[in-house]
């Protein structure tokens, strides 16, 4: 854009018109007032940066009148409000180093209007009167100005970039004796005038007045998410109209879960698609169920999707089953439930639905629980959704439920997210600013694994630094289809509502417990694991026993094309099952004992058929062996049931004398550990007897409930069998849950009557027969996810699942709002106290993880040894934390959880804020700012020096892709006092983290503080420390706006990059308006 030269002072050639390039309003004024006695004004505006062009020259000036055009221009603004009103002290279009001194300016013009010289008026009519108009009376003459040019910085000609206007200004006595009439007239009329000085004076104290930091702190929030609250709103009226908040859902929500299902909806209907990733325990079904009455509402059709071991959970609310148990009959809830599974049939029923004839492309809203179940874009399940149900019929919004959306690669958010846009790569262009989603997500995946590869040798590095990296895209991406709130911030957000419904219960101390394996301590953890890490366990992986050079051709060229081969697969398949043997050790003699049966059976059958194939048999059938067999393992543990072979081989391609042999020698071994195993008998086994003590004195107190979670069933079926005797005397009822069995000593022998008489209070159970109630509930993880069982107070881990995540998952059950316990507590069974032992034999899990990763991230390199024993490091620091406390899962290990990728969080902040204190804070005018001291010591991100809130003039008001800001157009820098940034404008959540922490508590103005600042800048008049500081803000957001704009011309796979044009490119102070900026000085 070319910039406008400063004009000169009224040219000769053109006394008369002022258009501010040729001659200036201000120059003509300022001759004008230089004898002036009288001084007469219309204009729509008053801003103090005019008046700062001619306060010198209006002290001397006998009178002053000053009339509004417009009664609007003298109300305070209303950034609620479709439509800006007209009076801006600080006059928005202002550069900013301008606004850095008006706070004195601003005292100045409060003065000077205090003065009983000074009159100001408003007319009384909107849009009555329109014309701008000066005029001065000096004993020298009379002059006049008629036109364009309101009381503004830029209408008055100064600047780098004045306001074109036009203007005529005349000396002749007649004319201006006929304007000074008319001015007269108006001025005088009380009918078509009033006076509104005294509004003007306070609008002036606003801006003269110090701020608290946590006001101008929320001031900045209401700034950045003035869209958000808008979009809100809209979503608000409309539910209203609709009836939504006479639904029984809607009056049953906390109003956490209400503020969720409206950014929900508001993201549904701009996006087309959601992530709800709130943390364990805060209620996503009842915020789905009201965003599914909102649509409903609508008249459109509703499909939930979820694992079929919730299917009863979802199953109350539809009123066609008519659920004695349904919270909101009333509401008589429409939608279709099916399972994840259903996705993959084509005949038979599900529930009351026949699949053969069913529609699945007929649903406008599909809500999908459990979602990170569909992070493999790959899977046939994946794509049935995709095609069947979401590409097919009429466009399908998407609301996809998951506490942990991420598992190992954010590739798993990427697949997630195609789901909302039918797999287009484009989709989010003009609603969010993003090019192709797969280049976007490729580059974040890029940088999260260089930042995983820079952590230390035990813990991961700052996630802060993390989020530096992503950039902008990726934030505003992550911004607009999701929401991820914690428990910390419910709590934190919503504390008055915390005291009124009751709050989270106390997590107390974890209690470790390690008892014997066996009791005659004749069968030792660590030496049956070491013997488990000699097996060869040959049965699974005949690729090392290929001889046929055509096999051995095909795969070798597999290993060079994709760096990993089917013998590859079958190696950490063992890897796995070698996993399978010792977590089956670690949770029971039995589950050992029988899974290693099982693989005996198979070695058993496999050399059987080997040996009739050397007989003579060469029939096709037996010819036949396929690789990667799967051991037998537990439905629950879905991480093992991934890689599955396709490939077989003939066994004439096999060496079989060796591979006989290798079979005959893992026989033996397993044999002789299997007959130790079995030696252990319930009256030897520790743990069974240590629980059975943990019971009795359970039975004893008031809550008697005792959740025990089990890795495998065969471990939950062995102690449903030998707790019996023992609850039976103690007079307590049991049951048991897996995925695909149920038992029960007391009620009905189902798994959603079990749950209901586990939890009657929590599952809202009708009948109040005591008789049905189980206090020991024994499951496996089929219930780790989706279930309330808060009446419960004390969960037990029989065993430690691989994953530490999961065991926070479990508490979860119980660790909810809601709760009727003040504390809750988890119990770990550990094999062994010796930890470095016991982690150095989990480290076998390499294999499982590894495969995990081939099948789900999409990685080039999926078995990197490197990657590998970063990720075991990582997960052993989990699962020394979790013995020392319960964190939540956004702490565990500083493991990156979605919400530090939004920010939710601080949008909350800012509603609950605006309940009691929304008209205070619209009356704040822009560029205020507050001082407040050093925190690095409660917030190592807030360093001394200056973050500062930008709103780019010149930007494009639609949405593009390669902004510099995740925010834009607004843009946050964080300069230190020695002018270095400390955070650039791509990093808006750490900036914004550190603006919290240092505004934290501030509710008044620190005096001593602001009186240094004042001192410092002389009231404001020499502000060049900061006026440096604004320009190394701007320079950050153009060398920013400059890379990205670089990287994106070198950047294959992103057909959505376009450069912006350079009336749209910031590059210097011009072309912004300052927000807010907060002072942080150093602490004394």
């Amino acid at each position: 854009m070319r910039r406008n030269p400063c004009p000169p002072e009224r040219g000769e050639g053109q006394r008369h018109v002022l258009d501010n390039r040729t001659g200036t309003v201000v120059a003509y004024l300022r001759e004008a007032l230089a004898s002036g006695e009288d001084f007469s004004v219309v204009s729509a505006y008053f801003t103090i940066h005019g008046y700062g062009l001619l306060a010198d020259h209006l002290e001397g000036v006998g009178r002053t009148r000053f009339l509004f055009g417009d009664p609007g221009s003298v109300e305070d603004l209303d950034p609620g409000q479709k439509e800006p009103k007209a009076f801006e002290l600080t006059e928005g279009g202002l550069e900013p180093r301008y606004v850095l001194a008006q706070k004195a300016l601003a005292r100045r013009c409060a003065a000077w209007v205090r003065q009983s010289t000074v009159e100001i008026r408003s007319v009384s009519r909107a849009n009555f009167l329109h014309g701008k108009m000066y005029l001065t009376v000096s004993p020298h003459g009379a002059t006049g100005v008629v036109g364009s040019s309101n009381f503004t910085r830029r209408g008055l000609g100064a600047g780098d970039q004045p306001n074109l206007e036009i203007n005529l200004a005349t000396e002749d006595q007649e004319t201006v004796d006929e304007l000074r009439a008319w001015f007269d007239r108006l001025w005088a009329d009380d009918g078509y005038t009033r006076d509104v000085k005294q509004q003007v004076l306070d609008a002036l104290a606003h801006m003269g007045n110090d701020y608290a930091p946590e006001a101008v702190y929320y001031k900045t929030l209401y700034e950045l998410f003035r869209q958000e609250i808008a979009a809100r709103q809209a979503g608000d009226d409309s539910a209203t109209t609709m009836g939504l908040k006479d639904s029984q859902v809607w009056n049953k929500l906390y109003q956490f879960q209400q503020d969720g299902a409206r950014s929900v909806i508001a993201k549904l209907v701009d996006h087309n698609g959601c992530i709800l990733a709130d943390s364990v325990g805060l209620g996503k079904t009842y915020t789905a169920l009201a965003v599914i009455k909102y649509f409903e509402l609508r008249n459109q059709q509703v499909l939930v999707l979820c694992p079929r071991k919730l299917c009863d959970n979802w199953s109350f609310y539809p009123a066609s089953n008519g659920h004695p148990q349904n919270p909101f009959p009333q509401d008589r809830f429409g939608y279709t439930l099916l399972a994840h599974t259903d996705l993959s049939r084509d005949s038979g029923r599900s529930g009351n639905v026949d699949l053969a004839h069913f529609q699945w492309g007929n649903y406008d809203l599909v809500v999908i629980d459990e979602s990170h179940n569909f992070r493999n874009d790959g899977s046939g399940r994946y794509q049935h959704l995709l095609e069947k149900v979401i590409r097919a019929g009429g466009q399908t919004k998407v609301l996809l439920l998951s506490a942990t959306p991420v598992n190992t690669s954010l590739m798993d958010l990427r697949n997630q997210i195609y789901l909302m846009t039918e797999g287009r790569e484009q989709a989010f262009q003009d609603s969010l600013g993003v090019g192709s989603i797969r280049a976007l997500m490729a580059r974040a995946q890029k940088e999260f694994k260089q930042w995983e590869q820079q952590q230390s040798q035990d813990k991961r590095r700052d996630k802060a630094q993390l989020l530096d990296s992503l950039g902008a895209d990726f934030l505003r991406l992550l911004n607009g289809v999701s929401i991820s709130r914690s428990r910390r911030q419910i709590e934190q957000f919503y504390a008055d509502e915390m005291e009124r419904i009751g709050r989270f219960p106390r997590r107390a101390q974890p209690v470790n417990v390690y008892p014997h394996t066996d009791i005659n301590e004749e069968l030792s953890y660590q030496d049956l694991g070491e013997r488990i890490g000699a097996f060869m366990l040959a049965v699974y992986q005949p690729s090392a026993y290929v001889i046929d050079p055509g096999r051995l051709d095909e795969l070798e060229s597999k290993r060079q094309a994709h760096n990993f081969n089917q013998k590859d697969s079958e190696r950490f398949l063992v890897g796995m099952m070698r996993v399978n043997l010792l977590k089956r050790l670690e949770s029971s003699a039995h589950a050992l004992q029988l899974t290693m049966e099982r693989t005996i059976k198979k070695i058993d059958n496999l050399l059987k058929k080997i040996e009739r194939y050397e007989q003579g048999d060469k029939s096709r059938t037996h010819g036949l062996i396929h690789g990667e067999t799967l051991p037998d393992d537990d439905n629950e543990d879905e991480e093992f049931a991934v890689n599955r072979s396709r490939h077989p081989y003939r066994l004439a391609e096999l060496d079989l004398p060796r591979w006989t042999k290798d079979l005959k020698e893992d026989r033996a071994m397993l044999s002789t550990v299997r007959e130790r195993v079995a030696a252990v008998t319930p009256e030897r086994d520790g743990k069974l007897q240590d629980l059975k003590q943990r019971i009795r004195r359970k039975a004893g107190q008031p809550n008697r409930k005792l959740l025990v979670f089990t890795t495998f069933k065969d471990t939950a079926k062995y102690l449903y069998d030998n707790l019996q005797s023992l609850t039976k005397k103690l007079g307590i009822a049991m049951a048991m849950v897996s995925g695909d069995e149920t038992h029960a000593t007391a009620g009905p022998n189902n798994f959603n009557a079990v749950l209901s008489n586990f939890a009657p209070t929590a599952r809202q159970r009708p009948t109040t027969d005591a008789n049905r109630d189980i206090d020991l509930l024994i499951a496996t993880d089929c219930i780790s996810e989706g279930q309330n069982l808060q009446d419960c107070d004390t969960v037990l881990n029989y065993d430690i699942h691989w994953n530490p995540v999961r065991l926070v998952q479990r508490f979860g059950r119980i660790d909810r709002i809601g709760s009727r316990s003040p504390s809750v507590r988890m119990v770990h069974y550990w094999p062994t106290e010796d930890m470095e032992t016991y982690l150095r034999l989990q480290n076998r899990v390499q294999a499982r993880m590894a495969l995990a990763d081939l099948t789900a991230s999409g990685d080039e390199d999926p078995f990197s040894e490197e990657d590998m024993a970063r990720d075991l490091r990582f997960r052993d620091a989990q699962l020394l934390q979790l013995r020392e406390e319960v964190p939540h899962l956004e702490d565990l290990d500083d493991a990156p959880v979605l919400a530090d990728f939004t920010l939710d969080d601080f949008l909350t902040q800012l509603l609950r804020y605006l309940e009691r204190n929304r008209a205070a804070l619209e009356a704040m005018p822009s560029g205020v700012y507050a001082v407040t001291e050093d925190a690095t010591q409660k917030a190592p991100k807030a360093q001394p020096g200056v973050i500062f809130c930008l709103r780019q003039r010149n930007a494009n008001p639609d949405k593009q892709p390669r902004t510099a800001s995740p925010l834009h157009p607004h843009y946050l820098v964080h300069v230190q006092g020695n002018g270095a940034v400390r955070y650039g404008c791509g990093s808006a959540r750490n900036i914004l983290m550190a603006f919290e922490a240092a505004a934290a508590g501030q509710t008044r103005p620190i005096t001593r503080l602001c009186r240094r600042f004042d001192q410092e800048t002389q009231n404001g008049r020499r502000m060049g420390h900061y006026e440096a500081l604004l320009s190394a803000c701007i320079a950050q957001i153009r060398q920013a706006h400059h890379r990205q704009q670089t990287a994106g011309l070198g950047r294959s796979g992103d057909a959505g990059f376009k450069l912006l044009r350079a009336a749209e490119t910031p590059r210097g102070a011009g072309d912004f308006e300052l927000v807010t900026w907060l002072v942080i000085q150093e602490a004394t």
